[in-house]
């Protein structure tokens, strides 16, 4: 992902270095119509914020009463999934688009629980693994604010709103998100005119409005030892960096 960013900022700057003099503009009137539309394809990585509780009372049916859990979770690293989908995009002005993009991300996150109540034979803390797989059906709503166009090139800002439909998640996992979530993105871009068609590079930022835990999932659970892995997290925010290619 970091080699895909770097090479097209590399790409970007040259080509804005080199585009000193008027050259022949490819498409030129394809900027002029109200509406038009498009496909999208895209690399994605997924985060997710979590807030431990710290300790908490656990009762394990063991005989034992109540004893005492820490229990920390954390997304330790980065997995790549991958984005598909459509556009549509109305011209308000000579500066302004507002567009329309339903998509689907696929992903996976990674998610380590450490028991650091619970320490193995060498004094380290257990840990229990999470692979959540994600499977999201979006409709990003973005306003894109474009500068003049120069040559066959010409870059742009972009803020929107995305609501996303949570497809995945299941009753025996330690977390799970909710169904629903709103995403604000923020993102630049850059149309590039190529003979045929017009290609569009964009990197954009999202982040989740609202708390994505499903503080519900404990009930469903009927592994009881699940429980402190489940209790530890008290709220998980979604993020998620995404490279997009329109083609228009």
């Amino acid at each position: 992902m970091k080699r895909i960013i770097t090479a097209l900022t590399l790409l970007t700057l040259t080509l804005v270095g080199q585009a000193q003099e008027r050259t022949v503009q490819n498409r030129p009137y394809t900027d002029l119509r109200d509406f038009h539309f498009g496909v999208l394809v895209g690399t994605h990585l997924q985060d997710l914020e979590l807030t431990n509780v710290g300790p908490q009372m656990i009762d394990l049916d063991d005989g034992n009463g109540l004893v005492e859990k820490v229990i920390s979770a954390d997304q330790d690293r980065w997995d790549a999934g991958f984005t598909v989908g459509v556009l549509g995009e109305l011209r308000l002005n000579t500066t302004l688009q507002l567009r329309v993009a339903p998509a689907m991300y696929f992903g996976t996150r990674h998610i380590t629980f450490h028991n650091l109540t619970d320490l193995n034979a060498n004094g380290e803390p257990t840990e229990q693994i999470q692979e959540m797989k994600t499977a999201y059906i979006s409709c990003a709503f973005d306003l894109i604010a474009a500068a003049p166009r120069f040559n066959n090139h010409r870059p742009y800002a972009m803020l929107g709103i995305n609501p996303m439909l949570n497809l995945s998640g299941k009753d025996n996992e330690y977390i799970k998100l909710k169904k629903s979530d709103v995403f604000l993105e923020v993102g630049l871009g850059c149309d590039f005119y190529l003979p045929y068609f017009k290609l569009r590079p964009e990197l954009k930022f999202m982040y989740s409005l609202s708390n994505s835990l499903d503080k519900n999932h404990a009930k469903n659970l009927r592994d009881k030892n699940m429980l402190m892995y489940t209790n530890s997290v008290s709220e998980a925010r979604s993020k998620i960096i995404a490279l997009t290619f329109y083609f228009e």
